[in-house]
């Protein structure tokens, strides 16, 4: 027993092996992901700016589009500079206190995004459901109470499950097959087969993910049944062209979200869950300032 307490105690770092099957690889994969990285970034930025500087754009939509902006950069920015950083160098670990940090934040702006993502839902749902009340439901009070909603509560549940994730026990050099600390890869590190800590994990997610889209599915079913009843299709298209752009970044987001946090056990490939977790990290973050810019004619 005294053994394994000091070998649980030596545990300072995690090694982080993700991309370490694709040696050729490192240094195309660490163009393609700081391009990428540069354009969300570029992208979001932008988006941010002229929503400031441009006083029609004033409204609710486009604040919550300029916070869930800031999100994802926020987001991309605890996970992608740490995965560049491993991909051109030997050195391809995290410290434990810089893992339980990284994926702090991780979960909190990832539940932030998925709560204003339902607030940005529900607003369309007023606008085309309540269009005489809009203003009154959506004042900039609303608006402000739903985003720190979103954040407070986002940040609670990652605080959370991070610390009941690192207050498992770890013990000698322990690898991580993930490129970055997500949350599945860093529990099946951990030195127990206790797995009652994966059901409260599974609950959170649960709450969050499927709560969410929930939610933003009650919201688009209103939204319909109230486009049914307008009686010209140019009506209908026109109110439909509003909904569109949240409704694409919906469909990635949380379908990508679904796939990798709401499966059994069973099925889980910490080897697929890394492509997809590319997907959802990397290119869906841009997918935000891009269908958004393209698809609005404002």
């Amino acid at each position: 027993m005294r053994n394994f307490m000091m070998n649980e105690t030596k545990v300072m770092e995690f090694i982080l092996i993700g991309f370490s099957d694709f040696p050729e690889l490192q240094i195309p994969l660490f163009a393609f992901f700081f391009l990428t990285y540069l354009a969300t970034l570029t992208g979001n930025v932008l988006l941010m700016t002229i929503i400031r500087v441009h006083h029609h754009l004033h409204i609710p939509m486009y604040f919550f589009l300029s916070i869930l902006s800031f999100s994802e950069s926020c987001y991309t920015f605890a996970i992608i500079p740490k995965m560049l950083v491993n991909l051109i160098t030997e050195e391809k670990s995290i410290s434990f206190t810089g893992c339980a940090v990284q994926m702090f934040f991780f979960i909190g702006f990832g539940g932030t995004n998925c709560m204003l993502l339902t607030a940005m839902g529900y607003d369309r749902c007023v606008a085309i459901c309540k269009p005489l009340h809009y203003r009154v439901l959506m004042n900039d009070r609303v608006c402000i109470q739903l985003v720190a909603f979103a954040t407070v509560t986002g940040f609670t549940l990652s605080l959370i499950d991070t610390y009941f994730i690192f207050t498992l026990p770890f013990c000698g050099e322990k690898e991580i097959n993930h490129f970055f600390c997500d949350m599945a890869p860093v529990i099946q590190a951990a030195c127990t087969e206790n797995n009652g800590i994966e059901i409260v994990i599974f609950i959170f997610c649960t709450v969050v993910v499927f709560g969410s889209f929930l939610l933003i599915l009650l919201s688009y079913v209103l939204i319909f049944n109230t486009i049914l009843k307008i009686p010209s299709t140019k009506g209908k298209c026109k109110a439909f062209s509003t909904c569109a752009s949240h409704l694409t970044v919906v469909i990635v987001h949380f379908g990508c979200a679904s796939i990798i946090y709401l499966r059994p056990k069973s099925v889980y490939s910490l080897e697929k869950d890394t492509l997809l977790s590319v997907t959802y990290t990397v290119v869906t973050p841009l997918l935000n300032p891009v269908v958004y810019s393209l698809r609005n004619k404002d």
